[in-house]
């Protein structure tokens, strides 16, 4: 009798779960909603405002390829909602201001913010330089920065709104042939959990994403270094395995579910919440395990290693169908050409 009433109380409470996520989900809608995306013209930032101009929504697009926005504006075109998309160098804080300041003209209000430009470095730490910790905080850390600091005010006013903060796995466990990525989107991390709590009173939810590996096609647009054949092929057949990548209409559609929610945390993939779950268990096997993957990982290169290549500039060493679904993704997430 016992297991029978152990289940029913487990039926329940997950019953009554799913009724208050369903709630939640459904109090907060994307019609005639406001979304700014930075790194919104191609990948999951893309995906992300396709699903918004679905449901009713308008978006503003914010990146730094002219062409890459105008294909984006095209592709939403026929999905409704409004487009507006502004050419930014997210490095630069006055263009930033600039940038928002034109959202507010068009559009009066700025509901959501999704912080989602960023940029890989592959490599061995040998290959990376000042310079590339440098850049990739100011994109993963200081422009979201900015961004918060800029469009929290517009929220105030308006009585509350969404940020989701694009992290990563590699924003919780930190992943060898990463460091510059993974340095950075820990900043983000502990940034987004910080202010969540002193937002709040403001109506204001933040939700922090650590997504695993997504099949958005971006790994064409990565940037390598040291053996750049290899270390393209390691990374762009983990960006295209079914098992431990997800696809990035399912991600866009959970990390927008989380937003309406209010969620704090999303983590996408089994594989990414096993690897936070084993690091925060088991610290030091987590540790033990990183420094054998090592082993496997392409060793340090000359100082031709030391130059920066894109995915789409290297030779491949692995067969086309470890690739294949990523690479259909790169040709529909507007990814085809590397910056």
């Amino acid at each position: 009798m016992k297991p029978r009433v152990s289940l029913l109380a487990a039926a329940l409470l997950l019953g009554a779960w799913l009724a208050i996520r369903v709630i939640r989900t459904s109090r907060y809608s994307l019609r005639d909603k406001v979304a700014v995306i930075s790194g919104g013209s191609r990948g999951l930032g893309l995906v992300l405002a396709r699903h918004i101009c679905a449901q009713g929504g308008s978006v503003a697009l914010i990146a730094r390829d002219a062409d890459e926005l105008a294909r984006a504006k095209a592709d939403l075109a026929a999905r409704g909602g409004a487009v507006l998309t502004i050419e930014c160098d997210l490095h630069d804080a006055r263009q930033i201001q600039s940038a928002v300041q034109q959202i507010i003209d068009r559009f009066g209000k700025i509901d959501i913010l999704i912080n989602n430009a960023g940029i890989i470095e592959v490599g061995p730490l040998e290959n990376m330089t000042r310079d590339d910790f440098e850049r990739a905080m100011r994109l993963h850390f200081w422009a979201p920065f900015e961004l918060i600091a800029q469009i929290v005010p517009e929220m105030r006013i308006w009585g509350g709104g969404r940020i989701v903060n694009i992290s990563s796995i590699g924003g919780k466990v930190a992943v060898p042939h990463l460091a510059p990525y993974s340095a950075s989107k820990f900043a983000l991390t502990g940034f987004s959990d910080a202010i969540r709590a002193e937002l709040a009173r403001d109506n204001i939810r933040v939700t922090t994403v650590a997504p695993g590996m997504m099949r958005t096609g971006s790994h064409v647009n990565a940037k390598f270094k040291g053996k750049h054949d290899m270390e393209f092929a390691w990374f762009a057949a983990s960006a295209g395995a079914p098992i431990i990548s997800m696809n990035a209409d399912r991600a866009a559609r959970k990390i927008l579910a989380a937003c309406r929610r209010g969620q704090p945390s999303l983590t996408l993939t089994f594989a990414a919440r096993g690897a936070i779950l084993g690091n925060a268990l088991f610290p030091n096997l987590t540790g033990y395990v990183m420094r054998l993957v090592n082993r496997f990982l392409p060793k340090p290169s000359g100082a031709e290693g030391n130059q920066s290549r894109g995915g789409s500039e290297v030779r491949r060493l692995i067969p086309d169908w470890l690739t294949r679904s990523a690479d259909r993704a790169t040709i529909r997430n507007n990814e085809g050409r590397s910056n």
